[in-house]
């Protein structure tokens, strides 16, 4: 094999659409959208450029399908109320040069943004910086039905997939662990039940969208918290997730439960899910993805070329340079340099990030990295921006 032979080649998904090669953006909170729930023109130009970059897919990080349980004040909000026509050039831009885009689906559940939610998840929580009520069995089972709606609208807007959300805490992954989920009923218990509304989504987003259209998930492989998602339950998911249409299974790990150390602040040399997905490997013919950790052009093809998994997720490094797949295959940037901050609060990294993606979709890239203490306030100060807007707009849920 040479030495790019694998990562761009391209990858037929089990529903029949092609990939033109094995490079994706991973879901990141971009907190882009304008306050009211649609995209702005700085967020169809950062996937615009992510798209000239080369990439074969990017997928849009927490897309809501109602605005009573969003992570954050910038996430898009698509339902029947949404303005379609920014959707639309969103959808179109970020699809060009024969790259996909999709949209994560998600809902924030017990992590919903305090300032403009009342959080509920899988039980009740009084804990220090997290605190919800319990999601009744009525909402619970109408969970599945809304994230269907969702796809379909996405498709209406020209989306070419999804990729339903059951990773770093929210919701669904809230229901897969055993530390947000505690209820008696069907959905608790053992993990037998702790999926059950996860395949659920899947099988009604399946039954809405078709045998043809795109459909991943994003898959914890453990919370890497005490009393979380473990390894094993994990690869039972995995295992369940076989025997559905999904066509793509995206591993991740980590949660923001208040006060653990998110995927996105982990610390670590390479990517950080190998063994794990050495393993989910071994339990499924889906097609893999792989999200977290991967820095240079030797971890990405060594992963493909061994077989591990089938799709590297790059977040950070394509926020570094968008047009990291076009300079690989040109044998350039194989180890792109990134930032190093020292004593960065908790979320700091994060904002930094979320920050750098304003710049490069504003075309406003410095030269140097820039401080680290002015984009946590230019992040904060936004996020509080943007908590105005969406009360006035959606109003305060009930």
């Amino acid at each position: 094999m040479d030495a790019q032979k694998g990562v761009f080649d391209p990858l037929t998904l089990p529903c029949g659409v092609v990939l033109k090669n094995r490079i994706a953006k991973s879901a990141m909170s971009d907190s882009l959208g304008d306050g009211k729930g649609h995209p702005t023109q700085v967020q169809i130009q950062l996937y615009r450029r992510w798209a000239q970059g080369g990439l074969a897919v990017s997928i849009i990080g927490e897309v809501q399908g109602s605005p009573n349980f969003a992570e954050k004040p910038g996430n898009l909000v698509l339902n029947k109320d949404a303005d379609l026509s920014q959707f639309r050039d969103l959808a179109r831009k970020g699809g060009e040069n024969s790259s996909q885009i999709w949209l994560q689906l998600g809902h924030g559940g017990a992590l919903s943004y305090a300032p403009t939610s009342k959080p509920k998840g899988p039980s009740a929580l009084d804990l220090p910086n997290l605190s919800c009520a319990e999601m009744p069995l009525s909402e619970v089972q109408d969970v599945p039905a809304e994230v269907a709606r969702t796809a379909t609208l996405a498709a209406e807007a020209g989306f070419g997939g999804v990729q339903i959300h059951a990773a770093h805490g929210f919701l669904l992954s809230q229901f897969l662990s055993p530390l947000f989920n505690k209820r008696t009923d069907d959905y608790g218990g053992p993990i037998e039940n702790r999926m059950r509304l996860l395949i659920e989504t899947v099988v009604a987003v399946r039954a809405a969208m078709g045998p043809s259209f795109p459909i991943a998930v994003k898959l914890n492989s453990s919370d890497q918290l005490e009393g979380g998602l473990v390894e094993e339950d994990a690869l039972k998911v995995v295992e369940a997730l076989d025997k559905t249409s999904v066509d793509l299974i995206d591993i991740s790990g980590g949660t923001y439960f208040p006060g653990a150390k998110s995927a996105s602040d982990a610390a670590g040399g390479g990517p950080y899910f190998l063994a794990f997905a050495k393993r989910a490997r071994a339990k499924t013919t889906v097609p893999l993805m792989l999200t977290g950790g991967f820095k240079t052009f030797a971890q990405a093809h060594a992963a493909v070329a061994e077989g591990i998994v089938d799709i590297i997720g790059l977040p950070r490094a394509l926020a570094i340079e968008p047009s990291l797949p076009d300079l690989w295959q040109a044998n350039e940037a194989l180890t792109p340099v990134f930032p190093r901050f020292s004593e960065a609060p908790e979320g700091g990294i994060t904002a930094w990030y979320t920050m750098r993606l304003t710049e490069i979709g504003s075309d406003t890239v410095a030269p140097d990295f820039g401080d680290l203490g002015d984009a946590i306030r230019a992040y904060d100060a936004r996020d509080k921006a943007r908590t105005d807007i969406w009360l006035e707009h959606f109003g305060r849920p009930e």
